[in-house]
């Protein structure tokens, strides 16, 4: 009796199954990744952010060889309280609480926006955290979907207080002036450990738009702003209101 001829793989269907493989793994090793990046930053103070490198990269396309960035690291502890304190005054006075994202505050935007009033953001201090030291400028809603995904990490893999030193340290206070150390030696001439709650205020009242306002000079907007900021802040109960952090 004859025997039958082996069956023979065939390399271009090997290959490809070896490609389908590779297409399902990448999206699962991309997560694995931004997980580790996410993590890693728990512990480990970051250079620069992507906010910066796209400031920088944008200045030298325009020509404008001389800009450079302002930024000098800080922790918490050698921070004035009161700038945490402004900041939370100011941005996300839920931050405390909530798990990266304030629906109360987005649905009150929605309404508010819905009404044809000026439009008004309800980013937390957590999203913004997750796009200035990650992500790109823009609106679309790939960004947006990459954004809320680095806020549940940072959530889930951070404690409060390391969210809140991170948005110190790399929030913009003036064009190219990054975090509390170099906005406080940039403005005031002083270390961040020493500013007062008054011009702590003021840094926190420029972060809409710190290309346009000043917190050294500040104009009528800034003045209002930073008021209402120091009485949100004596509102909170003070520093005090930071323990829940811990």
């Amino acid at each position: 009796m004859q025997a039958e001829p082996l069956q023979t793989a065939d390399p271009k269907r090997s290959l490809r199954r070896r490609r389908w493989r590779w297409l399902l793994a990448l999206p699962l090793l991309a997560l694995l990744a931004t997980v580790l990046q996410v993590l890693a930053l728990r512990f480990v103070d970051p250079p620069f952010t992507a906010f910066m490198a796209a400031r920088q990269l944008s200045a030298w396309r325009e020509g404008d060889w001389d800009y450079g960035i302002v930024y000098d690291w800080r922790d918490l502890d050698h921070i004035a309280p009161n700038l945490p304190l402004a900041l939370v005054a100011a941005e996300d006075q839920n931050f405390p609480v909530h798990h990266g994202f304030d629906f109360k505050a987005i649905e009150k935007a929605r309404r508010n926006n819905a009404r044809g009033r000026k439009v008004r953001g309800a980013s937390t201090i957590s999203q913004q955290v997750a796009k200035n030291l990650f992500l790109w400028s823009g609106r679309s809603w790939v960004r947006k979907g990459i954004e809320a995904w680095y806020t549940v990490l940072i959530e889930a893999l951070w404690p409060k207080r390391r969210i809140l030193e991170m948005y110190a340290n790399i929030a913009e206070f003036g064009d190219g002036v990054y975090g509390a150390q170099a906005a406080a030696r940039s403005f005031f001439g002083k270390d961040a450990a020493r500013l007062s709650a008054a011009e702590c205020a003021r840094l926190a009242a420029v972060l809409p738009n710190p290309a346009r306002y000043d917190a050294r000079n500040p104009g009528p907007y800034v003045q209002r702003r930073s008021n209402g900021i120091q009485r949100q802040m004596r509102h909170l109960g003070g520093s005090a209101y930071l323990e829940r952090l811990d």
